[in-house]
This record gives structure tokens, sequence and C-alpha cells, in this order.
């Protein structure tokens, strides 16, 4: 039986550990691995040629351009793991609270803020969910992420985020839910894996979690992971999660979650990530 082939983009100065992981895992599963890491300048001929022998291409890069270079495969005609579609959601704060309203998966009380503060201020007065948290509705890592506690406070954070950023764009503000961050990995529907990640200040997701342990899933959180599944459509993805009393809330998913929290576990998932590509090819 012919090997399959498949491509992976990364963004690293040196292997780390998940690199090592994926090419460990992908000679014990007869794989071809094609390496792609897009901090080196490449051409779109270099790309091509690249992935033309890639039965499919799989993203472990946060890096925004990593994206066009999906969206650039896929017209290529080479399959890719996570369609570009679906950074839609992913990238989008605004859309995925939409999609999640539209599918009846819980998830926080937003609204989109216009760009007139005149009409923002009236806006947040009428939300009334203090302390609020407003948010660009796109970016990473926490970055364009705010708490304020009154409507002075809110006009000002938006305005700094204009500021700091090349161009003026949308921003939604959120209710704040006091929250440990939880996790959940999953490969084709299916949780692999679950960490709460804990931190001394309000935000706890991303970079800012300090301490990690694991959850156990409920009912609950298995109805809300088949939902987003069939919503998204996505084979890879992490989903963040808050607790309000006795209530999960989805906060966002990741279509390039990291393998990281376990370090025993980091090789099993990664081996799991690539049973479920080489079915996609």
């Amino acid at each position: 039986m012919k090997k399959k082939v498949i491509g992976y983009i990364y963004s690293e100065q040196k292997f780390t550990k998940d690199e090592k992981a994926f090419l460990k895992q992908a000679k014990k599963k007869d794989i071809d691995l094609v390496l792609i890491n897009i901090l080196n300048e490449i051409t779109e001929e270099e790309l091509k040629e690249k992935v033309k022998d890639c039965d499919v291409v799989f993203n472990n890069s946060g890096e925004d351009f990593a994206i066009e270079l999906i969206k650039t495969i896929e017209e290529m005609g080479t399959k890719v793991g996570e369609p570009s579609k679906s950074y839609y959601y992913s990238e989008d704060k605004w859309m995925f609270y939409l999609e999640c309203e539209k599918n009846k998966i819980p998830t926080l009380k937003t609204i989109l803020l216009s760009e007139n503060v005149n009409i923002a201020r009236k806006e947040l007065e009428e939300f009334a969910h203090w302390p609020v948290i407003l948010k660009r509705v796109c970016g990473t890592r926490g970055e364009y992420v705010d708490k304020a506690d009154n409507v002075k406070q809110a006009v000002a954070i938006m305005e700094r985020f204009w500021k700091k950023g090349s161009e003026k764009l949308p921003i939604i503000a959120q209710e704040f839910v006091p929250s440990h961050s939880y996790r959940i990995t999953v490969i084709k529907g299916v949780p692999v894996q679950t960490a709460i990640k804990k931190s001394h200040g309000w935000k706890s997701t991303g970079v800012y979690a300090k301490r990690i342990s694991k959850f156990k899933l409920d009912n609950t959180l298995n109805s809300i992971v088949s939902k987003l599944t069939k919503s998204f459509g996505m084979t890879v993805y992490g989903v963040d999660l808050l607790k309000k009393g006795d209530d999960w809330l989805v906060l966002e998913i990741n279509c390039e979650p990291a393998f990281d929290f376990f370090e025993n576990q980091r090789e099993k998932i990664i081996g799991q990530v690539l049973d479920a590509l080489k079915l996609a090819c």
C-alpha cells in the first residue's frame, strides 16, 4: 500500500516538542511528513512544489499568515486538515457567537458595538452587563481583550484598541463570567483531553493560564461537543468553556489546539491527529 503523505505547517526557529513528536509518530505510522516552516520565506511556486504529493496538509501554526497559506493550498487542489471556512468562525468572534446562537449552543451574552462612539455608549448602557469584556472581533493570545466596569472605561478601551491596531476593526462586548477556563481537545468529534486552565487574574485562557489540571466530562459537555462538531465541521479543534453556576458556556474554539497541556499525553494525542488525517486522505 502506498504511503500516505501529510504536509505539516509550523512556524518555529527550531524543532519544538510538537515537531519532534509529529516526526516520531509519522515514522511509527509509516507516514511521510512534509515539513513547511512558514518562518522561512516561501514563494507560491515553492509551496506548490512542497504540497504537490501531499494527500492532506495539517496546520499547526497559530500565525495569521498560515490561514492564507491554507487558502492557497486549497486553491492548488490539495486537501487540508481544516478547510479555510473553519477559520471564518474560529477567527471571527462575532460570527462564532451568531453560529452558536443559531445552533442553540450555550455561550456568553454578546453584542456587536457600533464604530460610532456615541451609539456604542447607548448600546453598552442597554446591554447592562457589568463588568463587561471588550474584544476585537479578531485577535489571538488574549490580545485586544480588556475588562471595563462602566461605560467611560469601555469607550476608553475601544479607542485604545483602535489607536493600537493598524485599522479600526469591529469590537464586541461580552458578559464577564468569573471562571477558570475549561479546555476540551476534540478529534473527529471525540473528546481526547480535558484541561482546567487556572490563573490568579481574570484572564485564564492561552498564555495567561498558570496552573493546569484535568476535569471530567458530563452529559452536558458531551452534548456541547457533539453540537460544535456538527455545526463547525472541524476534525481537530480545542474548545474553551466557562462555568456560570452550574451552566457551561462556550467561550471560543481553536483550529490549532495546543498539545502541551500534559507532557505525558502529547505523543498519544499527536498520534491520534495523524490517524484522523490518514482517514481524511
